[in-house]
Formats: structure tokens, C-alpha cells, sequence
């Protein structure tokens, strides 16, 4: 968390019929926030009555402030094109105007009006969002439900545990001003018309891969399965047909009235509960059937936005990616997608493993160069971007030889490794980076990169029994003279796959043996703003390096085989959860 601002800005978008209940929601929000900050409450509306502003008004105290926020202007731009199943639902896309109406704020707090706060909204504020559009929650409906779930991975291209609830949200305004996100969403407007749960789709699809995803406790909303208790949840959150002043047994309602108590509204929410028919609740489950069976047809629509934009991506990607969603169902992960060249066996005494051939060490010269000049160019075109190095310091106090691990899904991916040693520094005690790459890589990979994978510091594999003792004898000599060998445990290339899979035992065995370290190195992706020739977003990568893993003296070379690889596997598991705000889950299809 970062030091707190001298004002914390709150909006709130409603309109006249759902005033009471927004006032209830301020209520609780004063009520529990710290008399050491200042907060400013804004209103976006269109239309609220003189009274029920004053009503708002009286909500003021020391330290907080309240303010009514037209967004005529803002919404006859966009206003005509909304999609909205009813009048209520269009206040909801005035959150996507703050950034714009407000260009003197770097940050925001929006929050829906069916909501209670328990927290101090501060705490809420106070999360760091450098480099994210925003920070949010994750969407229980997507999660929980599959019809959902389903809905916004195979329509909007969004795993269900990526997908956020834009109800409680921390905008970067600075980020939305600067990536052009409400022209983005006009633009987007434009093309497809989501149904669903609209604004938020709209949103999510804008906002992929760059959400911090806050802990759930900051909207708890009342549906399906609870993690937390009751008391621990900072943000109620009443959502689809869940109101306290619709149904008396709404699940924790309790609170909502709690709050509704203290407020001049609450024998008008009173009367609302009371007047609530039991036709209007029977409607109310055939909307929430109506929602469930509108999210099944658009998935199955065959022009739906996934759809579309897959129109326009390359076939062959697609293609690969079906590949690696069949092999996931099947849980086979250490195949290949995609065609290796025909691979011609390496004879005993081809390959030259520790440069010792003068040749060869000014052939290496020549692909290092070759390779900087190529890894800069790609670069500097943004093909391959490197967003930040996390943990350098692991590599840079590394004084023995190491077995170095990555996750494998992009033949650019030991480039953006290769960096991070180059970061290090390691290159001025002479301490070098190898690559063990397959057997077919080094000799019938053509062109330019197969001149890098028969001179760059490769340590290829060999279906010939006298070779693989050769690599086995040079690999081992090389960790014993305090160089570094990358190894992809995995034994397979997924391309832009994200989740860690299985690993296999080879290169922990070799740290074991030699009793050197590990050092587990996992590349976190995300969408770039950058287009790739293929239809596909650019990844953004940024490299994390966690402090070694060193052999236990007490153990075998084989225990510490088996301990080295579930330390790595852990390792890599707990980065992927963080980063990615979800669970590690593979779509394993059983009998």
C-alpha cells in the first residue's frame, strides 16, 4: 500500500427511484469511515429532486463532503447507443465517465448503491494501482455459476476466474485517461452490443489482463457460496434479485437494516419491502431465468464478440490454441503443439558441449551478437516486451552454477531469460548461460535460428546413447564451474499458455547430483496494447525470480530430486495464483 492522499474521491451513480437505497449504502460508508481522512462523495446523476438532495446533504459531516455530478453532457455522446434492458440500468455506464469529467484525479473509489460498507473505504483506496487499469474483484455469477462462466470464456474470451464485478471498483483515472478507455468503450460501442451484464462486459474486455484483483472481503456479494464470515466482509453487496427491500429473508439483509435504521429513508424502505408483491418476486425469478438463458444464446451465437474477433486472427494460431485445449482435457501436458522439424540423430563427437574448439567460441561470439542485436530490434518493434525483472537480486548473489527454470510457451521466452542474466551482471565473473534444447532444434532448424540454436551456448539432447553421455558429462562439468542452465521442466511448448504444468524430474536431478541450486524463474503474461501480426495482443512479460532452492545435505541425490521439483512446482503454483488472482485449475475432463 502507498501513503495516503489528502482527499479519498467516492462516486456513486444513481438515479431518483434508488436514491433511498444509495443513502443507506453513504450511510454506512460515513459511518465506518476514519475521522482522520477527508473523503468526497460525488453523485453522477441526471435528475435528482431538491429534496432528495437535501436528504443526501444532511449526510455531510466533518471530513466529508458530498457534491452532484451532471453527466448530461457526457451521456448524450454516448447516450443513443447504450444497450440497457431498462431506464435503471443506464446510470450504471456513468462510472466509465469519471476519469474524463474529473481530469485533476489520478484515483477513484466508484461503488454501487445496493451495497452496505462495513470497512474504513480508505483501506480501499490506499491499494497501489502503478501500471493497473484497475482494481476490482472478482464476478461470483461467473464464477460460480457455469452457465456464466461459460458465457464470458467462450463470448468474450475471459476465463471465468479473470472476470471482475465492476459494482465496487479503485479506477486509475490516470491510466483510463492516458489508454483512452472511454474511447475504447464508444469505439467498442460501435461494434457489438453485449446483453449480458453489459457496462461490465464492456469493461472487462477493455480492462483484460490489466486488473488488480483486491481481496473479495471488498465486495462480498450475496450469492451462491461465501468464503468470509459476515463480519469480515468490508463491502456488502446485494446483487441481481438479493434485496433486503424486496425479500425479508434476504440473506444477511440484517445489515442492510441495520444501516437503513439510522437514516430519514428507512420507513420508506419500510413501505417498499411491505408493498412488494408476490408477483413482482415470482417476475424476479423469471428475470434471473431470462439473464441465465440469455447468456447460454449468446454463447451460442455464431457471431458472438469471441467469434468475431476470431475472424480476424490467424488460423494456425487457433488452430494451436483447440490443440492445446484438447491436450489439457485429456491432462496430457508434456506434447508439443506445434510440428517440430524432422530431427536428425546427433552423433557422438558432433556437438562441441563446452566451446573448447576455438571455432566454435568465435562462431558463440558471433550468434551473441547476432542475438543482442536481434532481442534489442525486437524490442524497440515491441515484439517483445519485458515490463519489469521481479527478484533480480536471486540471480545477482548467485555464487555457485545453478539449474535455471522457466515456464515454456514462446520460443521468445529464453530470450527475455537471457536478459534477465544479462541484468545480473553474472557475465563479469565469466559465468555463463546455457540452453538445453532439443535434439531436432539443432539440427534441422533453418535460418537465422538455426544458427542461434547450433552456436548460442546450446546444450541439445540425443536420442544417441553415446551423445546423451557426452551432454550428461558436459552439463554436469559446466554447473561445476559455476555456470548457469536453463532448463524448461515442463518438456513441452504451449504457446501463450499461462498456467504452470507438470514437471518432469530431469533438470532437478542434475542440481541434485551436481548439489547446486535451482533458481525457479516464471514469466507472467499479460495483453500489451500492441497488436501482433497474427491477430493476437503482444505479451507483456514480467520475469519473477525467487530465491534459490539449495540441495538439503541430509538428503539423497534422489530425495533431493523429488524435494527441488515439488519446491519449484509450489513455487511456480503460488506466482501464477498471485499474479493472476485465481485458483491453479486445469480443465481436466474425466470419465
Amino acid at each position: 500500500m502507498q501513503n495516503m492522499p489528502r482527499v479519498i474521491d467516492i462516486f456513486y451513480a444513481f438515479d431518483e427511484a434508488f436514491a433511498k437505497f444509495a443513502i443507506v449504502s453513504m450511510t454506512s460508508l460515513i459511518h465506518n469511515a476514519s475521522e482522520e481522512k477527508q473523503y468526497h462523495i460525488h453523485i453522477l446523476h441526471t435528475e435528482i429532486t431538491p429534496k432528495t438532495r437535501e436528504q443526501i446533504l444532511r449526510l455531510e459531516r466533518e471530513g466529508v463532503r458530498i457534491t452532484f455530478e451532471e453527466v448530461s453532457t457526457h451521456l448524450r455522446t454516448v447516450g443513443e447507443k447504450l444497450p440497457i434492458r431498462d431506464y435503471y440500468s443506464k446510470t450504471t455506464y456513468y462510472r466509465l465517465f469519471i476519469a474524463e469529467m474529473f481530469p485533476e484525479l489520478e484515483k477513484a473509489i466508484y461503488i454501487d448503491s445496493d451495497t452496505v460498507v462495513q470497512g474504513d473505504i480508505s483501506e480501499l483506496y490506499a491499494y497501489d494501482l502503478e501500471g493497473w487499469a484497475l482494481g476490482a474483484c472478482h464476478e461470483q455469477a461467473m464464477v460460480q455459476e457455469d452457465a456464466y462462466g461459460t458465457y464470458v470464456e467462450q463470448c468474450l474470451g475471459i476465463d471465468r476466474n479473470s472476470y471482475f464485478n465492476a459494482g465496487v471498483l479503485l479506477i486509475n483515472c490516470k491510466y483510463f485517461r492516458e489508454k483512452h478507455v472511454l474511447e475504447s468503450f464508444v469505439r467498442l460501442l460501435g461494434e457489438y452490443d453485449f446483453r449480458v451484464t453489459q457496462d461490465e462486459d464492456y469493461l472487462n474486455v477493455i480492462c483484460k489482463d490489466h486488473v488488480r484483483f483486491l481481496p473479495q472481503t471488498w465486495n462480498t456479494e450475496i450469492f451462491g457460496e461465501i468464503a468470509d464470515p459476515k463480519e469480515a466482509c468490508n463491502v456488502l453487496h446485494y446483487i441481481m434479485v438479493s434485496k433486503p427491500w424486496h425479500y425479508e429473508d434476504c440473506r444477511w439483509g440484517d445489515v442492510f437494516w441495520r444501516y437503513a435504521a439510522m437514516t430519514e429513508v428507512h420507513d420508506e424502505i419500510r413501505q417498499v419491502l411491505a408493498d412488494y408483491t408476490d408477483e413482482q418476486r415470482v417476475a424476479d425469478g423469471e428475470s434471473a431465468e431470462r439473464l441465465k438463458a440469455l447468456a447460454i444464446s449468446e454463447t451460442h451465437r455464431e457471431d458472438n464478440y469471441l467469434r468475431r474477433l476470431n475472424q480476424k486472427r490467424d488460423a494456425g494460431r487457433l488452430e494451436v490454441l483447440q490443440k492445446i485445449a484438447d491436450l489439457e482435457a485429456q491432462g496430457i501436458f508434456d506434447r508439443d503443439v506445434e510440428e517440430d522439424p524432422p530431427a536428425r540423430q546427433i552423433q557422438p563427437g558432433e556437438v562441441d558441449y563446452l566451446g573448447r574448439k576455438l571455432k566454435n567460441r568465435i562462431l558463440f561470439r558471433f550468434a551473441h551478437a547476432l542475438a543482442r542485436r536481434f532481442v534489442y530490434d525486437q524490442m524497440d518493434k515491441k515484439q517483445l516486451i519485458i515490463k519489469d525483472v521481479i527478484g533480480l537480486e536471486h540471480f545477482k548473489e548467485l555464487r555457485t552454477g545453478a539449474i535455471l527454470t522457466c515456464n515454456h510457451f514462446n520460443a521468445y521466452d529464453s530470450f527475455a531469460i537471457q536478459m534477465a542474466y544479462e541484468y545480473s551482471n553474472q557475465r563479469a565473473r565469466k559465468k555463463h548461460f546455457y540452453r538445453i534444447i532439443r535434439e531436432g532444434n539443432y539440427t534441422s532448424f533453418p535460418g537465422f535460428f538455426g544458427f542461434l540454436m547450433r552456436h548460442y551456448h546450446t546444450l541439445p539432447l540425443s536420442s544417441n546413447r553415446k551423445t546423451m553421455k557426452e551432454f550428461i558429462r558436459a552439463t554436469d562439468t559446466l554447473l561445476q564451474e559455476g555456470h548457469f542452465v536453463l532448463i524448461y521442466p515442463e518438456q513441452s511448448m504451449w504457446w501463450n499458455y499461462r498456467k504452470p504444468k507438470p514437471l518432469k524430474e530431469g533438470g532437478f536431478y542434475f542440481a541434485a547430483k551436481n548439489r547446486v541450486p535451482i533458481l525457479p524463474c516464471f514469466i507472467v503474461q499479460r495483453d500489451s496494447d500492441v497488436m501482433g501480426s497474427d491477430g493476437f495482443p503482444v505479451q507483456e512479460y514480467t520475469i519473477h525470480i525467487h530465491p534459490p532452492v539449495f540441495p538439503k545435505e541430509e538428503l539423497s541425490v534422489s530425495a533431493n530430486t523429488a524435494y527441488m521439483m515439488e519446491e519449484n512446482a509450489r513455487i511456480w503454483k503460488e506466482i501464477y495464483e498471485k499474479e493472476y488472482g485465481m485458483p491453479l485449475q486445469y480443465r481436466t475432463k474425466t470419465e
